[in-house]
């Protein structure tokens, strides 16, 4: 997803449904309910739009955390591992107490290092080696990880299935579940980037029932109605926040067009990095 900026809030975008007509009555006269109906029918459109780009958002989020930790974790545990054999290293050349504290500090912070069965988890199986371990265990380049963010064309998909199935246009408790039902199928695919199977369940709801209008509720309805909505968009709100300033949302908003991009820069800093303390353990054992 291109993300750019923060997720759009409803109140964004309740200036109206598109292409909506205001009837009223022959005699010009709108009934009571009229303008509440207005008012949740686009409530419900732009809680609908907004829970979309928050549902994009986080699998982006989720997606680009994976690749994070695939593509940099080695250097990080690399880099933990290096600072921790320069203070030793430095304690060891000078005895100093205060440099022997802050070498158990820095050795205290290296990740404990794995058993087999743990180091090997995802790279091998019966046929031994995954080429990618192969690659790390003799030095040589390691292939990319697999691009896991959805297509353009997914997220079209997506995007189409949540604003024709979305739950929240159901017209009773049946309804309900058979449309949440089907947008957690809708979602799992998405999160994969699965872009087969949103198309088989795009043919799948094409061949459903279709979608009912809304008739006119009472005004009590309504207005609890609207009251749901705005509690929905409350909590949608906060988890819109908690992703965009984690630590991956943050650096996701960095380089929203180009994400993949952003990890080669960081893996090319990362990589100076292990150069330089690499020279300066070398230049305290020597």
């Amino acid at each position: 997803m291109a993300y750019a900026g923060r997720v759009t809030s409803p109140e964004a975008e309740q200036g109206g449904v598109a292409g909506e007509a205001q009837a009223t009555p022959q005699d010009g006269a709108p009934r009571p309910e009229e303008r509440l109906e207005r008012a949740v029918r686009a409530a419900e459109q732009a809680l609908i739009e907004y829970e979309i780009a928050v549902e994009t958002f986080r699998v982006e989020v989720e997606n680009f955390s994976r690749l994070h930790h695939q593509k940099l974790g080695p250097m990080y545990a690399r880099l933990d591992e290096l600072d921790a054999q320069i203070a030793e290293a430095r304690a060891a050349r000078t005895g100093d107490p205060e440099d022997r504290r802050k070498a158990d500090e820095a050795r205290a912070r290296v990740m404990p290092m794995p058993g087999v069965e743990e180091l090997f988890h995802g790279w091998m199986d019966g046929e031994g080696l995954f080429p990618e371990a192969v690659a790390m265990l003799t030095d040589q380049p390691v292939r990319p990880p697999q691009r896991v963010r959805p297509s353009d064309e997914a997220r079209k998909l997506y995007r189409e299935l949540a604003r024709k199935a979305h739950p929240d246009l159901a017209q009773d408790d049946t309804e309900r579940a058979r449309r949440e039902e089907f947008i957690t199928r809708v979602n799992a695919a998405y999160a994969r980037g699965d872009e087969p199977l949103l198309r088989e369940l795009a043919e799948e709801w094409a061949r459903g029932p279709a979608p009912q209008e809304r008739g006119p509720s009472r005004s009590e309805e309504l207005y609890a109605r609207l009251e749901w909505l705005a509690q929905r968009k409350e909590l949608l709100s906060l988890v819109a926040k908690e992703l965009e300033e984690s630590a991956i949302g943050a650096m996701l908003r960095l380089a929203p067009d180009d994400p993949d991009r952003l990890l080669e820069e960081i893996a090319e800093k990362l990589l100076a990095d292990v150069s330089q303390r690499e020279a300066e353990l070398a230049e305290l054992l020597g």
